[in-house]
Protein backbone atom coordinates (compact mmCIF):
# COMPACT_ATOMS: atom_id res chain seq x y z
CA UNK A 1 0.00 0.00 0.00
CA UNK A 2 1.40 3.05 -0.95
CA UNK A 3 -0.13 6.51 0.58
CA UNK A 4 -0.07 9.96 0.00
CA UNK A 5 -0.53 12.78 3.07
CA UNK A 6 -1.02 16.00 1.81
CA UNK A 7 -1.04 19.02 4.59
CA UNK A 8 0.78 16.63 6.79
CA UNK A 9 2.95 19.18 8.29
CA UNK A 10 -0.01 20.74 10.48
CA UNK A 11 -1.86 20.29 13.53
CA UNK A 12 -3.65 17.09 12.64
CA UNK A 13 -0.50 15.51 10.50
CA UNK A 14 1.98 14.35 12.56
CA UNK A 15 -0.85 12.27 14.66
CA UNK A 16 -1.75 10.77 11.19
CA UNK A 17 0.80 9.75 10.24
CA UNK A 18 2.53 7.95 13.60
CA UNK A 19 -0.85 5.96 13.29
CA UNK A 20 -0.66 4.69 9.64
CA UNK A 21 3.05 4.20 10.30
CA UNK A 22 2.05 1.88 13.12
CA UNK A 23 -0.67 0.43 11.35
CA UNK A 24 0.50 -0.12 8.02
CA UNK A 25 4.21 -0.76 8.95
CA UNK A 26 5.23 -2.23 5.37
CA UNK A 27 3.24 0.66 3.97
CA UNK A 28 5.07 3.56 1.54
CA UNK A 29 3.72 6.77 3.03
CA UNK A 30 4.57 10.23 1.92
CA UNK A 31 3.85 13.38 2.49
CA UNK A 32 3.36 16.96 0.76
CA UNK A 33 2.95 20.04 2.57
CA UNK A 34 3.41 23.92 1.86
CA UNK A 35 5.83 24.06 5.11
CA UNK A 36 3.89 26.95 6.59
CA UNK A 37 3.86 25.69 9.97
CA UNK A 38 6.69 23.47 9.79
CA UNK A 39 9.16 25.09 12.36
CA UNK A 40 6.20 25.04 15.13
CA UNK A 41 7.13 22.24 16.95
CA UNK A 42 5.83 21.56 20.62
CA UNK A 43 7.54 19.07 22.51
CA UNK A 44 8.26 16.51 19.97
CA UNK A 45 11.20 14.55 20.59
CA UNK A 46 12.38 14.00 16.65
CA UNK A 47 10.76 15.25 13.56
CA UNK A 48 7.84 13.82 12.87
CA UNK A 49 8.12 13.63 9.36
CA UNK A 50 11.38 10.97 10.22
CA UNK A 51 8.00 8.08 10.09
CA UNK A 52 7.74 9.28 6.49
CA UNK A 53 8.98 7.41 3.35
CA UNK A 54 9.54 10.86 1.82
CA UNK A 55 8.48 14.12 2.51
CA UNK A 56 7.69 16.27 -0.41
CA UNK A 57 7.06 20.72 -0.40
CA UNK A 58 4.76 22.53 -2.38
CA UNK A 59 1.68 24.33 -3.02
CA UNK A 60 -1.50 21.87 -3.52
CA UNK A 61 -2.81 24.68 -5.57
CA UNK A 62 -0.31 24.01 -8.07
CA UNK A 63 0.92 20.35 -7.30
CA UNK A 64 1.37 18.29 -10.52
CA UNK A 65 -0.90 15.57 -11.43
CA UNK A 66 2.12 13.14 -11.89
CA UNK A 67 2.37 13.83 -7.73
CA UNK A 68 -0.10 11.14 -7.56
CA UNK A 69 0.96 8.38 -9.79
CA UNK A 70 1.51 5.15 -8.22
CA UNK A 71 -0.64 5.72 -4.73
CA UNK A 72 -3.28 3.44 -3.09
CA UNK A 73 -4.75 6.23 -1.10
CA UNK A 74 -4.30 10.16 -0.69
CA UNK A 75 -5.21 11.71 2.35
CA UNK A 76 -6.15 15.36 1.67
CA UNK A 77 -5.62 17.33 5.01
CA UNK A 78 -4.14 20.53 3.18
CA UNK A 79 -6.25 23.83 4.53
CA UNK A 80 -6.46 26.98 5.64
CA UNK A 81 -7.90 25.96 8.48
CA UNK A 82 -9.78 27.63 11.20
CA UNK A 83 -12.41 30.69 10.92
CA UNK A 84 -10.15 33.62 11.86
CA UNK A 85 -7.54 33.02 8.96
CA UNK A 86 -10.51 32.17 7.05
CA UNK A 87 -12.45 35.23 7.49
CA UNK A 88 -8.88 37.43 6.89
CA UNK A 89 -7.51 35.01 3.63
CA UNK A 90 -10.83 34.06 2.18
CA UNK A 91 -10.03 33.68 -1.43
CA UNK A 92 -7.04 31.87 -0.70
CA UNK A 93 -9.41 29.24 1.75
CA UNK A 94 -11.80 28.72 -1.31
CA UNK A 95 -8.37 27.84 -3.67
CA UNK A 96 -6.50 25.83 -1.37
CA UNK A 97 -9.73 24.04 0.69
CA UNK A 98 -11.99 23.80 -2.37
CA UNK A 99 -10.45 24.19 -5.68
CA UNK A 100 -7.25 22.21 -4.92
CA UNK A 101 -8.82 20.02 -3.16
CA UNK A 102 -10.96 19.17 -6.27
CA UNK A 103 -8.18 18.98 -8.53
CA UNK A 104 -6.22 16.59 -6.37
CA UNK A 105 -9.19 14.31 -5.92
CA UNK A 106 -9.68 14.30 -10.50
CA UNK A 107 -5.52 14.10 -10.64
CA UNK A 108 -6.10 11.13 -8.36
CA UNK A 109 -8.96 9.46 -10.14
CA UNK A 110 -6.85 9.69 -13.07
CA UNK A 111 -3.98 8.01 -11.56
CA UNK A 112 -6.03 5.42 -10.37
CA UNK A 113 -5.68 6.14 -6.63
CA UNK A 114 -8.20 3.79 -4.99
CA UNK A 115 -9.27 5.74 -2.33
CA UNK A 116 -9.52 9.12 -1.16
CA UNK A 117 -9.84 10.88 2.22
CA UNK A 118 -11.16 14.34 2.54
CA UNK A 119 -11.10 15.85 6.41
CA UNK A 120 -14.19 18.06 6.09
CA UNK A 121 -15.78 19.69 9.04
CA UNK A 122 -18.99 19.67 11.53
CA UNK A 123 -19.01 23.58 11.16
CA UNK A 124 -20.64 23.18 8.21
CA UNK A 125 -23.99 22.77 10.26
CA UNK A 126 -23.55 26.91 11.75
CA UNK A 127 -26.43 27.72 13.87
CA UNK A 128 -28.34 24.67 14.56
CA UNK A 129 -31.28 23.64 17.12
CA UNK A 130 -31.00 21.64 20.02
CA UNK A 131 -31.40 18.85 17.49
CA UNK A 132 -28.35 16.83 16.57
CA UNK A 133 -27.38 16.94 13.19
CA UNK A 134 -27.31 14.29 10.65
CA UNK A 135 -25.92 13.85 7.67
CA UNK A 136 -28.90 14.53 5.52
CA UNK A 137 -30.07 17.82 7.28
CA UNK A 138 -29.88 21.32 5.65
CA UNK A 139 -26.27 23.08 6.00
CA UNK A 140 -25.86 26.20 7.49
CA UNK A 141 -21.97 27.33 6.90
CA UNK A 142 -21.58 30.94 8.62
CA UNK A 143 -17.67 31.57 7.92
CA UNK A 144 -15.49 31.32 4.69
CA UNK A 145 -13.90 27.63 6.20
CA UNK A 146 -16.95 26.17 6.52
CA UNK A 147 -18.79 27.28 3.06
CA UNK A 148 -14.87 26.24 1.39
CA UNK A 149 -15.87 22.34 3.51
CA UNK A 150 -19.12 22.45 2.23
CA UNK A 151 -17.80 23.77 -1.49
CA UNK A 152 -15.36 20.96 -1.55
CA UNK A 153 -18.15 18.18 -0.03
CA UNK A 154 -19.94 19.57 -3.62
CA UNK A 155 -17.66 19.08 -5.91
CA UNK A 156 -16.26 15.77 -4.80
CA UNK A 157 -19.48 14.57 -5.16
CA UNK A 158 -19.87 15.25 -8.33
CA UNK A 159 -17.06 13.50 -9.64
CA UNK A 160 -17.73 11.11 -12.14
CA UNK A 161 -15.25 8.27 -10.82
CA UNK A 162 -14.67 4.92 -9.64
CA UNK A 163 -12.32 6.22 -7.01
CA UNK A 164 -13.98 5.74 -3.14
CA UNK A 165 -14.42 9.27 -2.03
CA UNK A 166 -14.96 10.01 1.66
CA UNK A 167 -15.30 12.87 3.44
CA UNK A 168 -15.10 13.12 7.20
CA UNK A 169 -16.95 15.69 9.01
CA UNK A 170 -14.93 15.48 12.18
CA UNK A 171 -15.61 17.53 15.20
CA UNK A 172 -13.57 20.13 16.63
CA UNK A 173 -10.22 18.83 16.83
CA UNK A 174 -8.57 19.00 19.92
CA UNK A 175 -5.23 17.67 21.83
CA UNK A 176 -1.50 16.80 22.35
CA UNK A 177 0.49 17.17 18.88
CA UNK A 178 3.70 17.84 17.86
CA UNK A 179 2.68 20.45 16.18
CA UNK A 180 0.20 22.18 18.64
CA UNK A 181 -2.39 24.63 18.25
CA UNK A 182 -3.81 26.89 20.75
CA UNK A 183 -7.07 28.48 18.44
CA UNK A 184 -9.13 25.60 19.54
CA UNK A 185 -11.58 25.41 22.29
CA UNK A 186 -10.29 22.82 24.78
CA UNK A 187 -6.74 23.48 24.04
CA UNK A 188 -7.22 27.27 24.33
CA UNK A 189 -8.89 26.37 27.58
CA UNK A 190 -6.23 24.07 29.07
CA UNK A 191 -3.19 26.63 28.29
CA UNK A 192 -5.13 29.68 29.63
CA UNK A 193 -5.19 27.36 33.40
CA UNK A 194 -2.25 26.51 32.91
CA UNK A 195 -0.58 30.07 32.34
CA UNK A 196 -2.79 32.16 34.26
CA UNK A 197 -4.63 29.96 36.09
CA UNK A 198 -8.12 31.73 34.79
CA UNK A 199 -10.26 30.31 31.84
CA UNK A 200 -11.73 33.13 29.90
CA UNK A 201 -14.91 31.71 27.98
CA UNK A 202 -15.46 34.42 25.01
CA UNK A 203 -18.89 33.35 24.74
CA UNK A 204 -21.98 32.44 26.98
CA UNK A 205 -20.80 29.07 27.28
CA UNK A 206 -23.40 28.16 26.02
CA UNK A 207 -22.62 27.01 22.70
CA UNK A 208 -22.65 23.23 21.37
CA UNK A 209 -19.32 21.84 20.39
CA UNK A 210 -18.53 18.51 19.71
CA UNK A 211 -14.91 17.15 20.31
CA UNK A 212 -12.44 14.57 18.86
CA UNK A 213 -9.09 13.99 19.65
CA UNK A 214 -6.43 14.03 16.81
CA UNK A 215 -5.74 10.66 17.63
CA UNK A 216 -9.15 9.77 16.89
CA UNK A 217 -9.19 11.65 14.02
CA UNK A 218 -6.07 9.37 13.01
CA UNK A 219 -8.10 6.13 13.14
CA UNK A 220 -10.98 7.90 11.07
CA UNK A 221 -8.52 8.38 8.25
CA UNK A 222 -7.39 5.07 8.48
CA UNK A 223 -10.94 3.46 8.20
CA UNK A 224 -11.12 5.55 4.82
CA UNK A 225 -7.97 4.67 3.53
CA UNK A 226 -9.24 1.04 3.59
CA UNK A 227 -13.01 1.79 2.78
CA UNK A 228 -14.49 -0.18 0.44
CA UNK A 229 -17.37 1.23 -1.69
CA UNK A 230 -19.78 -1.31 -0.21
CA UNK A 231 -19.17 0.05 2.71
CA UNK A 232 -20.99 3.28 2.57
CA UNK A 233 -21.24 3.68 -0.84
CA UNK A 234 -18.73 5.21 -3.34
CA UNK A 235 -19.51 8.52 -2.22
CA UNK A 236 -19.82 9.07 1.35
CA UNK A 237 -19.91 12.03 3.65
CA UNK A 238 -19.94 10.74 7.54
CA UNK A 239 -20.22 13.12 10.80
CA UNK A 240 -17.44 11.61 12.44
CA UNK A 241 -16.69 11.75 16.19
CA UNK A 242 -19.05 10.45 19.53
CA UNK A 243 -22.43 10.76 19.85
CA UNK A 244 -21.29 11.30 23.95
CA UNK A 245 -19.14 13.92 23.06
CA UNK A 246 -21.37 17.04 22.37
CA UNK A 247 -20.28 19.55 25.36
CA UNK A 248 -21.46 22.88 25.48
CA UNK A 249 -18.60 25.66 25.92
CA UNK A 250 -19.14 26.46 29.57
CA UNK A 251 -18.77 22.39 30.55
CA UNK A 252 -15.58 22.14 28.94
CA UNK A 253 -14.30 25.14 30.59
CA UNK A 254 -15.50 23.10 33.66
CA UNK A 255 -13.65 20.33 32.72
CA UNK A 256 -10.78 21.93 32.64
CA UNK A 257 -10.83 23.59 36.11
CA UNK A 258 -11.69 20.20 37.70
CA UNK A 259 -8.18 18.91 35.70
CA UNK A 260 -6.80 21.67 37.21
CA UNK A 261 -7.48 22.79 40.85
CA UNK A 262 -7.36 26.62 41.57
CA UNK A 263 -7.85 28.28 38.05
CA UNK A 264 -10.67 30.39 38.01
CA UNK A 265 -13.59 30.48 35.08
CA UNK A 266 -14.66 34.01 33.68
CA UNK A 267 -17.54 33.65 31.33
CA UNK A 268 -18.91 36.50 29.23
CA UNK A 269 -22.53 35.90 30.12
CA UNK A 270 -22.53 39.42 27.74
CA UNK A 271 -20.90 37.91 24.64
CA UNK A 272 -23.17 38.09 21.61
CA UNK A 273 -24.20 34.83 20.21
CA UNK A 274 -22.11 32.37 18.96
CA UNK A 275 -22.51 31.82 15.30
CA UNK A 276 -20.88 28.23 15.58
CA UNK A 277 -23.02 26.25 17.98
CA UNK A 278 -24.21 22.71 17.17
CA UNK A 279 -24.71 18.97 18.25
CA UNK A 280 -24.02 16.36 15.75
CA UNK A 281 -25.02 12.91 15.39
CA UNK A 282 -22.24 10.22 14.85
CA UNK A 283 -24.76 7.14 14.29
CA UNK A 284 -23.78 6.94 10.84
CA UNK A 285 -20.32 6.60 11.69
CA UNK A 286 -20.25 4.31 14.69
CA UNK A 287 -22.22 1.68 12.22
CA UNK A 288 -20.31 2.12 9.70
CA UNK A 289 -17.03 2.14 11.60
CA UNK A 290 -17.51 0.64 14.84
CA UNK A 291 -13.65 -0.93 14.93
CA UNK A 292 -12.96 2.88 14.86
CA UNK A 293 -15.21 4.55 17.08
CA UNK A 294 -13.04 7.07 19.48
CA UNK A 295 -11.19 6.12 22.26
CA UNK A 296 -9.75 9.36 24.02
CA UNK A 297 -11.88 10.55 26.66
CA UNK A 298 -12.52 14.16 27.34
CA UNK A 299 -10.13 13.41 30.46
CA UNK A 300 -7.67 12.00 28.78
CA UNK A 301 -7.01 14.77 26.09
CA UNK A 302 -6.99 17.65 29.30
CA UNK A 303 -4.28 15.48 30.62
CA UNK A 304 -2.38 15.00 27.87
CA UNK A 305 -2.46 18.80 27.07
CA UNK A 306 -1.32 19.78 30.51
CA UNK A 307 1.21 16.76 30.48
CA UNK A 308 2.24 18.30 27.01
CA UNK A 309 2.36 21.57 28.10
CA UNK A 310 4.27 21.55 31.10
CA UNK A 311 6.90 19.05 29.28
CA UNK A 312 7.47 22.09 27.34
CA UNK A 313 7.65 24.55 30.18
CA UNK A 314 4.50 26.12 29.12
CA UNK A 315 4.01 29.48 31.02
CA UNK A 316 3.07 31.94 28.03
CA UNK A 317 -0.26 33.93 29.05
CA UNK A 318 -0.13 35.95 26.26
CA UNK A 319 0.04 32.67 23.71
CA UNK A 320 -2.96 34.29 21.83
CA UNK A 321 0.29 36.60 19.87
CA UNK A 322 2.55 33.34 19.63
CA UNK A 323 3.25 31.33 17.03
CA UNK A 324 0.37 28.70 18.52
CA UNK A 325 -1.99 30.56 16.97
CA UNK A 326 -2.03 29.38 13.20
CA UNK A 327 -3.19 33.44 11.72
CA UNK A 328 -0.28 34.63 13.96
CA UNK A 329 2.46 32.69 12.32
CA UNK A 330 0.66 33.23 8.68
CA UNK A 331 0.57 36.96 9.45
CA UNK A 332 4.51 37.18 10.66
CA UNK A 333 5.42 34.96 7.44
CA UNK A 334 3.79 38.45 5.44
CA UNK A 335 5.17 40.77 7.48
CA UNK A 336 8.63 39.46 7.18
CA UNK A 337 8.12 38.99 3.38
CA UNK A 338 8.29 35.04 3.36
CA UNK A 339 4.59 34.81 2.22
CA UNK A 340 2.81 37.13 -0.40
CA UNK A 341 -1.07 38.41 0.70
CA UNK A 342 -1.56 35.15 -1.59
CA UNK A 343 0.04 32.81 0.61
CA UNK A 344 3.03 32.03 -2.09
CA UNK A 345 5.95 31.90 -0.63
CA UNK A 346 8.37 34.96 -2.01
CA UNK A 347 11.56 32.36 -2.39
CA UNK A 348 11.86 29.35 -4.11
CA UNK A 349 14.40 28.16 -1.76
CA UNK A 350 11.30 27.50 0.71
CA UNK A 351 10.42 24.66 -1.42
CA UNK A 352 13.51 23.24 -3.14
CA UNK A 353 12.63 20.11 -1.89
CA UNK A 354 10.35 19.38 -4.47
CA UNK A 355 11.66 17.73 -8.04
CA UNK A 356 10.90 20.32 -10.60
CA UNK A 357 9.17 17.93 -12.65
CA UNK A 358 5.98 17.35 -9.95
CA UNK A 359 5.67 21.31 -9.85
CA UNK A 360 3.33 22.51 -12.64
Amino acid sequence: MRILVLGNMGYVGPAVVRHLRAQHPSAVLHGFDNSYFAHCLTGAKSLPEQLLDEQFFGDVRSISPRMFEGYSAVVQLAAISNDPMGEQFARVTADINRAATILAAKAAASAGVRNFVFASSCSVYGVADSTPRRESDPLGPVTAYAKSKVGAEEDLGRLDTRMTITCLRFATACGMSDRLRLDLVLNDFVACALARGEITVLSDGSPWRPLIDVADMARAIDWAILRSPEDGGRYLVVNTGSNDRNYQVRDLARAVAEALPGTTININSKAPVDSRSYRVDFSLFESLAPNYRPQVTLSQSIFRLIDGLRDMGFKDGEFRQSQFMRLQVLRRHIEERRLSANLEWLSSRVTSGLPKELVQ
